[in-house]
């Protein structure tokens, strides 16, 4: 069974900026990978998605000032988050599936535990 485990969440001013790590329990190359967000009250909406093949996708809150990447060589994903806002605070989740399907929650079985980034202006 895959696993998910995140790092890097914290708290950070306004203009700030924040690292991300989601490390797999397996050597798999090609998973789709994401990150999702979560406000309180709100939907865990994608913010940044990687297909196996290492097209990135955003939303457009985070264009231009979010990175996904991943290191295969130590099976980890990251999130770079530049230019921080209130806005981007929340429970961030790691995801992964076998496939991209889409870019949605139900589109991932496989799930990080969470970690909150609080942005505070």
């Amino acid at each position: 069974q895959l696993q998910l485990t995140e790092s890097g969440g914290g708290s950070v001013q306004a203009g700030g900026s924040l690292r991300l790590s989601c490390t797999l329990s397996d050597t798999y190359n090609d998973y789709c990978m994401a990150w999702f967000r979560q406000a309180p009250g709100e939907e865990r909406e994608g913010v940044a998605l990687r297909h196996g093949n290492g097209r990135t996708e955003y939303a457009n809150s985070a264009k231009g000032r979010f990175t996904i990447s991943k290191d295969n060589g130590q099976n980890t994903l990251y999130l770079q988050m530049n230019s921080l806002q209130e806005e981007d605070t929340g429970l961030y989740y790691c995801a992964a599936e076998l496939q991209c399907y889409g870019f949605r929650r139900l589109d991932f079985c496989y799930w990080g535990q969470g970690f909150q980034v609080t942005v505070s202006s």
